[in-house]
């Protein structure tokens, strides 16, 4: 299928360059003139309040830009341990998104921790300086040890809603606030830091999309349920999984779009990751009749490619050693090696869906000799203009050859 109308961008590849110097004059000018400078205030929360803030509905826990959840019990537990003998706790960070309303832009797992620990909700586990409180919850810590967490602050630095001067800059600057303030501890994955800056409707339609059935099948991804659907909390299943919990599954979603228009990719010196940056930026402008296409055209393709190639069909069949005779099998994981050019080929032949479905015997019958035959063209992660190209090729040739019809 061609590109929807309207879906056709020009990246201007520049957008990534850096921008022409400025002299010392014209530095201290933009200083003096305040372009980009954060109005803060600090405050201090007691912890025995925590738990009320959080259940407040002038708190806003999970702002777009938040990664997902990622503390274990563990990692609350020793949280509460550190609390308990009163080591620093780096601050949360809130915007003031209105006046005394706020989203929390950094600490969402520290106020977790506090907050379900106050509830009652877990009981500590994994601790070493303070072992004998393993196994107990809030309400079972004796007297002196809860009057002495109750004692205890948890910092914030709030940017203030003066901070910028309409909404455009406020996306702008608490995204880039939020960047920097994880530049250190656990490193951000590229689609993290997509998720954080550069935030839109093509960004939440790929969180969206990430959540279909069959690409969670497909990639080993535990299913959500209803209750997630509906807004709720992911089950305990999605949170260990680590494609979901580094956001990969979004950035499959995007993957596939971004392809849709690969030959940007081969423009100046930029990488994939900075591709799908500037891609991911420009169709957050997309409008919404277009993303309405693109959302139905991805249910549409996944399904098929499912139906057709079945649970391993993004999966590698490959040589394993020096004896090919002896060594060939699946590698029982989906690659993007596979997806990429697949999914871009069935979504050109959607027109196809039904002579694809009626050929999948054929055509999963056909893959072992398939990627035998195409073992150099899929033998690595090169996603270079030609062997993006030979992929796509060899996947036509397939159809081409099963189904009978030819694009």
């Amino acid at each position: 299928m061609a590109l929807f109308n309207g879906e056709e961008i020009n990246l201007d590849i520049r957008d990534t360059e850096s921008p022409p110097k400025l002299s010392n004059r014209e530095i201290n000018e933009k200083y003096v003139r305040g372009e980009i400078r954060i109005v803060t205030e600090q405050a201090r929360y007691p912890l025995n309040t925590i738990a009320e803030i959080v259940e407040n509905r002038s708190y806003k826990l999970s702002p777009e830009y938040q990664r997902r959840h990622r503390w274990s019990r563990d990692q609350q537990s020793r949280l509460i341990e550190s609390l308990i003998m009163n080591v620093p706790i780096p601050p949360v960070f809130l915007y003031e998104y209105d006046y005394s309303r706020y989203e929390v832009m950094d600490g969402l797992q520290r106020l977790t921790a506090i907050h379900d620990f106050y509830r009652n909700e877990f009981e500590l586990s994994g601790l070493s300086q303070w072992n004998e409180l393993n196994g107990r919850k809030y309400c079972d810590l004796p007297e002196r040890v809860r009057e002495g967490i109750d004692r205890r602050y948890l910092s914030s630095v709030i940017l203030l809603k003066e901070t910028a001067k309409d909404d455009v800059e406020a996306l702008r600057l608490k995204q880039m606030v939020f960047e920097r303030i994880n530049s250190g501890g656990e490193r951000l994955t590229p689609q993290e830091t997509r998720n954080a800056i550069f935030d839109g409707s093509m960004n939440r339609l790929c969180i969206k999309l990430s959540k279909n059935d069959s690409l969670c099948r497909l990639w080993a991804i535990p299913a959500p349920e209803p209750a997630e659907i509906a807004g709720g909390t992911p089950s305990k299943e999605r949170l260990a999984n680590e494609d979901y919990r580094r956001m990969e599954d979004v950035e499959l979603v995007l993957r596939f779009f971004a392809y849709r228009q690969k030959r940007n990719l081969h423009k100046g010196n930029i990488s994939l990751s900075g591709y799908l940056d500037v891609y991911l930026r420009h169709s957050n402008g997309f409008p919404e009749d277009v993303l309405m296409q693109l959302q139905m055209l991805f249910d549409e393709v996944i399904s098929l490619v499912e139906d057709a190639f079945g649970e391993s069909a993004f999966w590698l069949y490959r040589c394993r050693g020096k004896e090919p005779s002896v060594r060939w099998a699946w590698l029982e994981r989906s690659t993007t090696t596979v997806y990429d050019p697949l999914m871009y080929v069935v979504s050109r032949r959607i027109h196809q869906a039904p002579a694809i479905r009626n050929a999948k015997v054929a055509i999963q019958g056909r893959l072992e000799d398939f990627y035998k035959e195409h073992y150099e063209t899929f033998g690595g992660r090169d996603v270079n203009r030609n062997t993006l190209i030979a992929r796509e090729d060899s996947f036509n040739a397939l159809f081409d050859d099963v189904v009978g019809i030819a694009t």
